[in-house]
This record gives structure tokens, sequence and C-alpha cells, in this order.
């Protein structure tokens, strides 16, 4: 009789891969888990419970087929896990990675909702796709067929190459500009390396660009070059910029010096951990060593930046957020990372100002006295505000309400936003007319075919949504792709009548 490879979950207890201890992390940036050894990864897919209806994969955006690769990995075929995982995500090993599987996947597992705990999901994709790396069943891109037709894609983020990847591999001739100096976006200048490394994307890139993707780096769009060229040069056009605008505080020395943007200091540290020279990082305006780090924020760019600032060597972090933990919007599995390795979280609490750095004439005047002895005054503390949950709001969360009299000043030596990102005024930046924006400033497209309001030009990810995850990027830049594919093939048909 065949032995039962799946349903183990009532005997065997749900294991991550191992984490390194706080103390040793702390002082890199590598990531944080061990890979799963094969053994391991067996005995952790075993526990799937192959439910019929299985919301693991209903509540991933891109619809991964988990139960089977789960399978698969069960009964050895790791080979055959990672065919079918990559048959409906680009890069499983980026998502398996990164990818808040406690708020997707794996928190809204059957055997989770049982009390027996969830199937590490993110963990065996991980492997399974390290694993094809190492044994070379990665395979090229090579197209069936070659057609002459080319497209631009504007950014090279999750959602620009997950669309480079798939045009590719249909045989379309694929160029993807980019206004940094290296193709990934946020996952190679945005996301520290403890929690995706930048070789895991690299090596991607290298096999788009071996695969015959154009990239066009060094290429921002409405300076280097325009839209209406990138437009006029190929046969459809993808935007996939993302959102870089970050939001800002309304409060008194707001752009004091040593208050800094998040994602300014994430570039700053990526920066450096690929090896180049920052000026700002080397005269300590976007390091954090040895000094009081404050983030205000508690979204995922909030629990980077405070985990980089510890390894850096700051002296002490605090996050500041207006809620309690509950209604935290960032991943709970970081905040307990964070606080594992030395990150105190100041729950009910919101910046009220920046103190220690005057303004006005006063500040003109300052600034006149210290430019005699070299140097700017900077700031000194962040006046808190606490705060208490009041009542819902639209969205159905507690509304904070401040509580007077309970001000107090938190010494600061670098105070880092981390309040999101919001989308820039593209027509106008691209002098671009009858590109329709929403109210929020997103680019206006059908959420089905990904069509804007220009013929042959198509948007998908951040610029779309607003701020969100990789994962619905990837899913984005993927059915983009077949969209301009069928929009392609209708184009060659007319013509050719």
């Amino acid at each position: 009789m065949a032995t039962q490879k799946m349903l183990k979950f009532v005997t065997i207890g749900r294991e991550m891969p191992e984490k390194r201890d706080a103390a040793s992390r702390s002082e890199d940036f590598h990531e944080i888990y061990r890979e799963f050894a094969e053994a391991k990864a067996k005995e952790q897919a075993s526990r799937c419970s192959q439910c019929g209806v299985p919301y693991c994969q209903s509540h991933c955006p891109l619809h991964n087929n988990i139960p089977d690769w789960l399978r698969l990995t069960a009964e050895g075929r790791t080979q055959e896990a990672y065919l079918r995982s990559q048959e409906t995500n680009t890069f499983p090993e980026i998502c398996g990675r990164i990818c808040p599987q406690d708020r997707l996947c794996e928190g809204n597992c059957v055997i989770e909702q049982s009390g027996h705990g969830t199937v590490t999901i993110g963990a065996i994709e991980k492997y399974i796709t390290d694993t094809a790396w190492e044994e070379g069943w990665v395979q090229s891109i090579v197209p069936p067929v070659e057609h002459p037709e080319s497209i631009g894609i504007i950014g090279a983020g999750p959602g620009g190459l997950a669309a480079a990847d798939r045009l590719r591999r249909m045989g379309y001739q694929v160029t993807v500009y980019d206004r940094h100096d290296r193709a990934g976006g946020l996952m190679i200048y945005g996301i520290p390396g403890f929690k995706l490394e930048k070789d895991v994307v690299e090596r991607r890139n290298k096999l788009l660009a071996d695969g015959g993707v154009e990239f066009v780096l060094n290429a921002n769009v409405g300076e280097d070059i325009s839209f209406d060229a990138i437009r006029g040069k190929h046969d459809a056009v993808l935007i996939a910029t993302g959102v870089y605008k970050t939001r800002d505080l309304d409060l008194d020395n707001a752009d004091a010096k040593g208050v800094v943007r998040a994602l300014d200091y994430l570039t700053a540290s990526n920066r450096v951990d690929l090896g180049d020279e920052i000026p700002d990082y080397l005269d300590g305006e976007l390091n954090a060593k040895g000094k009081r780090v404050v983030v205000i924020g508690g979204g995922d760019t909030a629990m980077d930046c405070v985990r980089t600032a510890i390894r850096q060597g700051a002296q002490s972090v605090k996050c500041l957020y207006r809620r309690d933990r509950a209604n935290m919007p960032g991943s709970q599995r970081e905040v307990q990372n964070a606080e594992e390795e030395g990150v105190e979280f100041v729950w009910l609490s919101a910046p009220g100002a920046f103190t220690g750095h005057v303004t006005g004439e006063a500040m003109e005047a300052q600034e006149r006295d210290m430019d005699e002895v070299g140097d700017v005054p900077t700031i000194s503390a962040v006046r808190v505000q606490k705060m208490r949950l009041g009542q819902p709001d639209v969205s159905g969360r507690q509304s904070p309400e401040l509580i007077e009299g309970a001000d107090y000043d938190e010494p600061a030596d670098l105070v880092i936003k981390a309040l999101g990102f919001e989308p820039e005024e593209l027509p106008r930046l691209w002098g671009v007319d009858g590109l329709e924006v929403t109210r929020w400033g997103t680019i206006k497209a059908d959420f089905q075919t990904h069509q804007t309001s220009l013929s042959g030009v198509f948007a998908v990810g951040d610029i779309v949504r607003g701020a969100s995850l990789v994962v619905w990027a990837i899913r984005d830049g993927r059915e983009a792709a077949d969209s301009i594919a069928g929009y392609l093939t209708g184009a060659a048909r007319v013509a050719a009548e």
C-alpha cells in the first residue's frame, strides 16, 4: 500500500528555516533565514492538507498552484515543483523572500485556521527556486518565433520586468527604460539585503538581458528621453514606473537637517551594499552610525529603515506609529524581527514638530553665525504627541485622536520619514496630453487589459494601484503582456487587411 505523503500536519509541527541569532545578523546585510535542507523542505511541505478549496491559492494575487508544488516537493519531485511554481510566477524566489505571506497565502491556510499552524509556503517556494538555479533548471529565454513588433517598457521594477520576461518569451522585441543605473526598481534600491540579497535580483536581470531584452538605463523620461520619442520608436508602450514621490509631514521644521526621506536613506544604504561610493553616506547625512534614530511610520518601509539603522550601528532606534500594534499595516513578522534586533516601538505616538532648528529670520541669523564656524544647526529632538484610538474611519480602522497635554521631546540625531509613496505627476513631467489620471494622480487603466486612455499605451503596478506589493505588480505585468500581445496581433491583422 502506498505511503501517504501529505496531511502530516497532525503529527508534524510547523517549522521555519533556522533564523540567524539577532546579535550576529544585526552586524551585516545578509538574509536572516538560512535555506531549508531537502529533508526539512519535504517534511514541511507534507503538512499541506491538500484541501478541496485551497484558500492559500485564492488569496495569492498570482493564484499560484501552491498545493500542487507542495505535494511535488513532499514527494521529492523538486524539479517538477519548480516548473509548476514558475507557470504562474515570473519571480518565485523573490516572492518567497519578500511577500507578506502572513497576510496572504499563509495567513489564509486552512490548517492555520484550524489551529495547527500554517504550512511554511514562502520558505518552501524560496527553496524550490533556489534549488532550480543551483541545479541549472532555470531555462534561458529562447522564443519559439521572433516577431518584428517592439514594446517599450518604462520602469525596470517588478511589473516592468515581469512583462518584459513574458513578452520576450513570446518573441517580441523588448526595450526597458529606467531612470536608475541598475534594473530592479525598489527590489534593488528599496528593499534591504537582509530581506532580498541583490544577487538574487541581478541574476534575473542577466537572464533577461541574455534572452534579448535591451536595457536603457540612466534614462529619465521627460529629461533624457521624451515619452513621445519612446512611443514613436515602439509599437506599444507599457508604463511601469512605480511611485517614488514620498508623502511628507505638515509640521514645523519638516525639512530640517537630520530629517530625511526613507527612500533616500534606503537607496544610499543599498548602493553602499552594492559597492558604490555615496557622498551623503560618507559624510554621515544618510548614515545612522552612532546616532539616536527615530523612524516615523508603520509600514514595511518603516521596518526596512529601523532594521537598516540597527545594522549601520545606531546608538538607539525608535519607531513612532500613531496607532497600536494590532492596527499596524506592516508585516507582524517584520515587527518581531525588528524587536529581536533591538528596535523600540513607541505605539500611539505621532510627531508634532522637530526641535533644534529655528525658523524664519532667526534661522537665517543663526545660520550666518554658524557659517563662520563651518557648521549648520541640526535637529535635536522630535516633539512626540501621544494618541488614543477613537471611532473607526471610512476604512473601518479606528482613527487616532490627540491626547492634549501629553507631548514630550524625544532626543534624535536622525529622523527618517517613512510615510508612504504617492504618484508623480507623469502627464506634466513627461509633457503628455491625453494620458488620463485619477484624482489621486495614478494612471487610469482598465483593470483587465491595463490599457490607458492613449492607444497602444498600457500601465501596471503602483502607478495604477498606488503603493502596493511586489506580487501585485508581477501579476499586472504578466496580464499586461498578454493584453499587449493581443493588441499587437490585432494591429498586425488590420495592417495586413
